[in-house]
């Protein structure tokens, strides 16, 4: 059977094909799936899918027929076998990515699908209907990943905290008679959200949740004793938006096997 699906990417069509062609990078992403090894042309993995009262745990490998970097075209084959004994499946995935605007990629995914024994009972409509579900996931963590690297490209902030003092000499603390001079020093923060890695690939074995931590940079100052003068203190705290990025092919094969 032939399945289409059509979603799009916050990104430019160029982070986007760099993105799909990243396996190791996009796989977390798809729902039950997993990527067990990938050379760069080749990849192996497990998917678990359920269909109506039937759970399905394929195990398969998928390779790229096709990489044609100037049409933003790729082809991936794939196949995989059930360890349950409910059948097989293979697929040949087409996907195709056009620019849409500066930062926007339109991804069309055509998969010529087979399937074998349980499965094979459940209709076109049913099998279009369960890959809509999961590609649609899969196309929001992607964004959101896409999103999450961005803002750590961003350039490091620098922070300078203000400081007052007065131009006497302020006693250090068990050491009376000494004077120290204290002066602000700029602190340079780097902010930005970090992703971490998630499920994709093309037969995947259980999802994974990914977390994204935010890093946070918290600066104080304090002065001396209040004997010999008041000081100010502040703290500053900058963060950089994230901003959209790109996204890979090679998750787009798993929904094939489902």
């Amino acid at each position: 059977m032939e399945l289409t699906h059509h979603f799009s990417v916050p990104a430019s069509v160029e982070a986007a094909w760099d993105a799909f062609n990243d396996l190791e990078m996009v796989a977390p992403c798809f729902p039950g799936a997993a990527l067990t090894s990938y050379d760069g042309e080749t990849f192996a993995g497990l998917v678990k899918v359920k269909l109506g009262p039937i759970s399905m745990q394929y195990s398969g490998t998928g390779r790229f027929v096709e990489r044609d970097v100037a049409a933003h075209r790729a082809v991936i084959e794939a196949k995989g076998k059930d360890k349950r004994g409910n059948g097989t499946a293979s697929a040949l995935v087409t996907a195709e990515l056009v620019a849409t605007g500066e930062a926007q990629t339109e991804v069309t995914v055509r998969t010529d699908l087979n399937v074998t024994g349980k499965p094979a009972q459940f209709g076109r409509g049913v099998m279009q209907d369960v890959s809509d579900k999961l590609l649609g996931q899969f196309a929001s963590c992607l964004e959101t990943k896409m999103s999450a690297q961005d803002g750590q490209a961003g350039e490091p902030v620098e922070v300078s905290v203000a400081q007052t003092a007065p131009a006497s000499t302020s006693s250090a603390v068990g050491t009376p008679g000494t004077a120290a001079d204290s002066s602000p020093t700029p602190t340079t923060a780097t902010a930005g959200p970090t992703a971490a890695a998630i499920p994709t690939a093309t037969t995947l074995s259980s999802p994974e949740t990914l977390s994204s931590p935010e890093p946070s940079a918290d600066i104080a100052t304090s002065g001396g004793p209040a004997a010999a003068s008041n000081q100010a203190r502040s703290s500053g705290r900058h963060a950089e938006p994230a901003s959209a990025a790109a996204l890979d092919l090679g998750v787009t094969v798993l929904p094939i096997l489902l």
